[in-house]
């Protein structure tokens, strides 16, 4: 998606005026929220897209004739800095903070108690309601973990230092003693922003955003038009698009506390994405971390510190945000742990440390399928072998598709890492002519998805697990899928799916090993000179302490495509569980050594599912369609 730009005058246009304003905001921006109708002052484009301006918000905006009714004077047309006239602009508009919970009709996992907890959880002090963890950063002067939230959120009028703090909030669960996370480390209300750190407690962590699969690791200091996203507790994953900057607002934060001047920046709704109702934030986002997005991904760069959205029964839907860099000032922290760990060797002497996936992983025989000739000759070779080991995994290359056919990899839950996400690149090991590239997926619908997860293949020792990492980004691990098609965090079960994989893998103490990968079909779309799958299968092998092998089928596929990858959405995604009889039959693929293990031949799995999910339905698995998670039968 191209970032649309604005026109601004020539003479506004400059870096050096931006700085003036930011400057006169800073120096006069709390003498303006001394009139009692003024909620913000701060710098925007007039009109919403025309010069750049000095936007006010006011509580009430009337006529002329009304003003001394409010107590209040009327606001300069223009206002000089650094010789330079600028326009003003003047909206009606006033803010609150986010106390008042408001439910989205959904019951979150994030609403939930989390161990380890994940940023966009519920969490608050003791005595509030609910908020959400932004992000977990670490503090500058012990490398302690600490929790990133809101004061109002982590603190609050009847908090102090080392008060206990709770996860999830006590609105979602008020059996607050068994909830205890940490305690509150430090915090500011005031110019700088509304912020609390709390140290982290008898809780893992990880530090990969919900929904969105990012680890924050730089700041950001946002420009009008910057695209942002953020996973709150309420709304979960919204988008967004920053529509004023340097602004001091207004707002009340109760009796105890008073009416406080905050130091933040403004977010609008982004048309391309649309929330739910229209909303971005509500109640319980309070705390959420902005993240800065390109297109419909996440990256790693922090963009604010949601806090307070629009007040009163205002129909323009917009955030607030603290900047980082300002609340890291008061607060005291680092995004990163401060020692450093080593770097990834990426040379090629490191290259004979991918022993690729390991078939003995389980304790019992789970090997990588077994191919026809056919399917043989078309692999790209690595040595004598069809397949081409990396760090955790290995890859089945088609040299005619240029895709993986299959690729196989290990998880270990216990033992994850949470690591940052790289570009992705060709692998130098594999001639460029069998690997798709970027030229692909520029300027359309289509994400480049990870076959196997990075979050799956991050374990181990750091420096493994930072190799693990880093291997997941080779194309040659990577496959076109629509933007909805991975996106757990709006929804799609195909990303539950692999979720609860990793969920299942940590919380049972078990290990898994997958193969996955594109169903391949001549009636695939062409686009840009490559056939696009219509499909995806995944088998899951797994086993408990000493228990047998256990092996679960999974497509996802589509009833209809739509040829018009530019401009035309995909028809709606279908969750489908299979038998391993029937896996074999539509990959074309041997998969007898899971024949024995295929979940589909327990009739105690099956009779438990129909009951509790399914009504008492008597079910069969050959083929059956998963509109809920709850279907899904491990």
């Amino acid at each position: 998606m191209a970032k649309k730009t604005r026109p601004k005058s020539k003479k506004l246009d400059d870096p050096d005026m931006h700085k003036a304003l930011r400057r006169f905001i800073r120096a006069k921006g709390a003498e303006f929220l001394k009139d009692p109708n003024v909620t913000s002052v701060g710098i925007g484009h007039k009109n919403g897209d025309g010069d750049l301006s000095i936007v006010f918000t006011v509580g009430e905006k009337v006529d002329a004739s009304e003003l001394e009714r409010l107590g209040t004077k009327e606001l300069p047309k223009e206002i000089k800095v650094d010789g330079i006239k600028i326009p003003t602009d003047v909206l009606q508009r006033d803010y609150k903070p986010a106390y008042q919970i408001v439910e989205n009709g959904t019951s979150s996992v994030l609403k939930s108690r989390m161990d380890p907890v994940v940023p966009g959880a519920s969490i608050s002090h003791p005595d509030g309601t609910a908020g959400t963890l932004g992000t977990i950063v670490f503090d500058a002067a012990t490398g302690a973990p600490c929790v990133l939230s809101n004061w109002h959120v982590l603190h609050g009028a009847t908090g102090k230092i080392g008060d206990k703090i709770v996860q999830p909030g006590p609105f979602d669960d008020n059996n607050v003693a068994a909830n205890t996370c940490g305690e509150l480390l430090r915090s500011h209300l005031g110019a700088a922003g509304d912020c609390a750190l709390a140290r982290l407690r008898d809780r893992g962590f990880e530090q990969a955003v919900y929904g969105l699969d990012t680890v924050l690791t730089q700041m950001a200091d946002v420009d009008l038009g910057d695209t942002v996203v953020k996973t709150g507790r309420t709304t979960e994953t919204t988008y967004g698009i920053v529509r004023r900057t340097d602004v001091m607002v207004k707002i009340n934060f109760g009796p105890e506390t008073g009416t406080q001047a905050i130091g933040c920046f403004e977010i609008g709704p982004d048309p391309a994405f649309p929330a739910d109702d229209g909303e971005i934030s509500m109640g319980g986002d309070s705390g959420s971390v902005w993240i800065i997005a390109k297109d419909a991904d996440a990256t790693d760069v922090f963009a604010g510190l949601h806090f307070a959205g629009e007040g009163g029964d205002n129909p323009d839907e917009h955030a607030l945000a603290c900047y980082p860099r300002s609340i890291q000032k008061k607060l005291n922290f680092t995004l990163t742990p401060s020692d450093d760990q080593s770097q990834v060797d990426d040379s090629p002497d490191a290259i004979g440390a991918r022993s690729g996936y390991d078939d003995g992983f389980l304790g019992l025989p789970a090997p990588m399928p077994e191919m026809s000739l056919a399917i043989k000759r078309d692999a790209v070779n690595f040595g004598r072998a069809q397949t081409i080991p990396y760090t955790h995994f290995s890859v089945c290359l088609s040299a005619r598709r240029r895709l993986a056919r299959f690729v196989a990899w290990n998880i270990d839950g216990t033992r994850k890492v949470q690591l940052g996400r790289h570009g992705f690149r060709l692998d130098d090991r594999i001639a460029p002519e069998y690997q798709l590239d970027d030229t692909l997926y520029a300027d359309n619908k289509l994400d480049r998805g990870h076959i196997a997860r990075r979050a799956d293949l991050a374990w181990g020792p750091v420096p493994e697990a930072k190799q693990a990492n880093r291997d997941s980004f080779f194309f040659t691990n990577i496959a076109p899928q629509h933007e909805r098609y991975n996106q757990s965090g709006r929804g799609g079960l195909w990303g539950r799916l692999e979720n609860l994989i990793l969920e299942e893998a940590d919380t049972q103490d078990i290990r898994v090993s997958v193969i996955a990968g594109p169903l391949f079909d001549e009636s695939d779309p062409k686009y840009r000179g490559v056939l696009i799958p219509k499909s995806f299968w995944k088998l899951i092998a797994y086993r408990g302490k000493d228990g047998p092998l256990n092996a679960a089928c999974f497509v996802l596929s589509q009833s209809e495509l739509l040829d018009d990858i530019e401009t035309i959405d995909f028809d709606r995604f279908r969750l489908y569980q299979i038998s391993v009889s029937e896996l074999a039959q539509r990959t074309g693929l041997g998969f007898a050594a899971y024949e024995d293990a295929d979940i589909t031949r327990s009739p105690e799995r099956l009779s438990k599912l129909s009951a509790e999910n399914l009504g008492g339905e008597t079910i069969t698995l050959n083929v059956r369609e998963i509109t809920r998670e709850d279907q899904i039968a491990f």
